[in-house]
């Protein structure tokens, strides 16, 4: 098994310091992760270390196509490589006439370093040798392959998947800046959203209930956030249903089911429009997906309600007031696309918990505004 190389020999790779003197300081560092919304925003700590230790490198993120705006709002990024797929990831469909290409623009990139913060490493890691980097670093799993042993270390288990990244980054000698996840906003989102939606100028108090999940696996049922919704209703709270194009049915659904008025936005809002209506939102409920990521970088209250995730590794972790309701099980972590087995993890957090757990959220942080506005972010 490889041994991590001593904190002195670390610290002159990452530092740009000559080892061996033929190699050079690091001018162009790639990073690869090639993951969905929440996977990505959870990956920002490192990015911020990796800068805060290289500010004048050139840093490029590796990523599927969807995470070019995000990092293009990002001060840790500088530049953004899309990442066709591969055989056996199971984020995105492989575009496979674009994988050569890839490869020979990641090698003719001649990153100094590349870093591979995609996970384990088992499918990818090959990949990343064939990239052509003078140095990589990331994590393996213990007698799968290793591209540079001396720069990779053992994927954790165990811990939230921010903690998790992190570690590669204290392998390799880089300083942590922080846990905290970062959503830059601008004054433009805000705009865009009233355009969207005029009310979310006024003051009016609002909750967002965003219904969806990638996977069925990782949904509560439809029903019970339309009982839980009415109940926020009925308390005085406009209620706004939040999702993408392709979640839209599941909230329109979720619109039909209601007894209360409420707001469908589904479909009809932009990465970063999303980020401002939830910027103002005085309470987030979501299944454990993406949105609940965007609410801890922005110190919006929530409640998760997880069904199948590992709570430990992705429950929001940030500035704010969130809760996680979820049932253990043995089945846990689930990896089904959807549950064979009646999905007793989901039915067994009922409406009246849910309900409960958001009425909390909302007593708890009642004297608190929100901002009308959330500045973009350099920290």
């Amino acid at each position: 098994m490889p041994t991590p190389i001593p904190a002195s020999q670390r610290d002159r790779h990452l530092r740009g310091l000559p080892v061996p003197a033929a190699e050079g300081p690091l001018r162009r560092i790639g990073v690869f992760r090639a993951l969905m919304l929440g996977d990505v925003l959870c990956a920002v700590p490192a990015l911020r270390a990796l800068r805060a230790a290289h500010p004048q490198a050139e840093i490029t993120f590796i990523g599927l196509p969807w995470a070019r705006d995000l990092m293009q709002r990002l001060p840790q990024v500088d530049r953004f490589i899309d990442f066709p797929g591969f055989p056996g990831l199971p984020e995105a469909g492989v575009d496979q006439g674009n994988v050569p290409e890839f490869l020979r623009q990641m090698q003719s990139e001649q990153f100094d370093l590349l870093l591979q913060l995609h996970g384990s490493g088992r499918i990818v890691n090959p990949l990343m040798a064939a990239c052509g980097a003078r140095r990589s670093a990331g994590f393996y799993e213990p007698g799968a392959f290793c591209p540079q042993p001396e720069l990779y270390t053992v994927w954790p288990t165990e811990g939230h998947e921010v903690q998790r990244l992190l570690r590669l980054l204290d392998h390799l000698g880089v300083a942590r800046q922080g846990e905290e996840l970062e959503f830059p906003l601008k004054p433009q989102d805000f705009s865009e959203l009233e355009a969207v939606w005029a009310e979310a100028a006024s003051d009016t108090p609002y909750v967002c209930v965003h219904v969806g999940a990638r996977l069925p696996s990782r949904r509560w049922p439809v029903q019970r956030f339309a009982e839980v919704a009415d109940r926020l209703a009925r308390k005085g709270y406009t209620v706004v249903l939040t999702g993408s194009s392709g979640e839209a049915a599941l909230a329109a659904e979720a619109h039909s089911l209601m007894k209360q008025p409420s707001v469908n936005l589904a479909g009809r809002t932009t990465l970063w429009t999303l980020g401002a209506l939830v910027a103002k939102a005085r309470l987030l409920l979501c299944n454990d997906t993406g949105i609940s990521h965007i609410a801890a970088a922005l110190a919006t209250p929530s409640v998760v309600v997880a069904n199948g995730s590992e709570v430990s590794r992705w429950r929001p972790l940030g500035r704010g007031s969130h809760q996680v309701l979820w049932q253990a099980m043995e089945c846990r972590p689930c990896h089904h696309v959807s549950c064979p087995s009646g999905h007793a993890c989901a039915l067994a957090i009922g409406p009246a918990e849910v309900a409960a757990a958001c009425e909390g959220r909302l007593a708890a942080t009642m004297d608190q505004p929100r901002p009308s506005f959330v500045p973009i972010s350099y920290s």
